[in-house]
């Protein structure tokens, strides 16, 4: 969002500000290329959990096996009707860092976390049309399999299942006092961002990522740490979001929990990959799990020994699931 120049940023202000715009060329979309396939016994993929734990990485993983369609960047700003954007879309760029300057680059066949627009619908229209908008989707990438990054799809699990019933949802969980730190440090950087940029802000409300920066909405209602610049406040919100979690039984079934700090070994991303029914025999980059705690021990905020106490023993527990 950094490279756009004045008219990139008008057009996608134009597009991702006015939902009437967008739904009414989700009609002609669907007019000019829907064709009803049956996909709700299809095996998709929903990747859906705190940020900073890997879902990224996990996202491009697994979409590197070439068996699934996603959302990606050329999508923008027209995330409702994915192969009109394909005709539109032509221009090619190099591979940017990311903002959060955590090492992953993207272009634009990278999937991204894009459907939340449209899952921010109201409720009937999102039950209505959600077959219709997926089977657009793999439509356009020639997929019979669907894979989807969204960090507030946990909220939907049941609903989700309820329309595609073999679907698989991936919920990663990362050691409480890493993960606490780098939601921290990320909140902190988008802080800055969106302070020197307001259309960061503008392109992040659009896209409802609310994670991190001055447009931040806690997942749960905080306790006793309110202040987003405290480290105590993210490792609250950790434990109050794997706490209910844990809690919940809808979270087992379909469910799959994946350890962060095992992503950088061999076995385990073989055996993930069986899991999903992927082969594991494919040239894949394994190397791009690198351990992403080297710097564990250079933690520099002082952090309530209570609820790292607690939080661990619900990441020891979802572990073992």
């Amino acid at each position: 969002m950094q490279r756009y120049d004045f008219l990139e940023k008008l057009i996608h202000e134009i597009f991702l500000g006015n939902k009437f715009v967008n739904k009414s060329l989700f009609e002609v979309e669907k007019f000019l290329f829907l064709k009803k396939k049956k996909i709700s016994k299809n095996f998709h993929i929903f990747i859906s959990g705190l940020p900073r734990s890997g879902t990224t990485i996990l996202l491009n993983f697994i979409y590197s096996t070439k068996e699934f369609a996603s959302l990606k960047y050329s999508n923008m700003p027209f995330l409702l009707s994915p192969n009109f954007s394909n005709i539109i879309n032509k221009k090619k760029i190099s591979k940017f860092k990311r903002l959060q300057d955590d090492g992953i680059y993207y272009d634009l066949e990278s999937p991204e976390a894009f459907d939340e627009f449209f899952f921010s619908e109201n409720k009937e229209f999102v039950k209505d049309e959600l077959l219709n908008y997926l089977s657009l989707i793999l439509k356009s990438q020639n997929k019979n399999k669907y894979i989807s990054k969204n960090n507030l799809n946990y909220k939907r699990i049941s609903f989700i299942k309820s329309i595609l019933p073999n679907s698989l949802f991936l919920i990663p969980i990362r050691h409480p006092l890493h993960h606490a730190y780098s939601l921290l440090n990320q909140h902190l950087n988008f802080s800055r961002l969106q302070k020197n940029d307001r259309f960061i802000m503008k392109y992040m409300k659009y896209l409802s990522h609310n994670e991190f920066g001055l447009s931040h909405k806690p997942w749960n209602n905080p306790v006793n740490h309110k202040n987003p610049n405290d480290m105590n406040y993210w490792l609250e919100q950790w434990y109050l979001f794997y706490e209910k979690i844990l809690k919940n039984s809808k979270y087992k079934k379909n469910c799959s929990f994946i350890i962060y700090e095992k992503l950088s070994n061999k076995n385990y991303l073989k055996n993930l990959l069986k899991k999903l029914n992927l082969n594991s025999d494919k040239n894949l980059n394994l190397k791009i799990f690198k351990n992403k705690n080297k710097n564990k021990n250079k933690i520099k905020f002082e952090y309530n020994k209570y609820i790292f106490k607690k939080s661990l023993k619900i990441y020891k527990k979802l572990s073992q699931i």
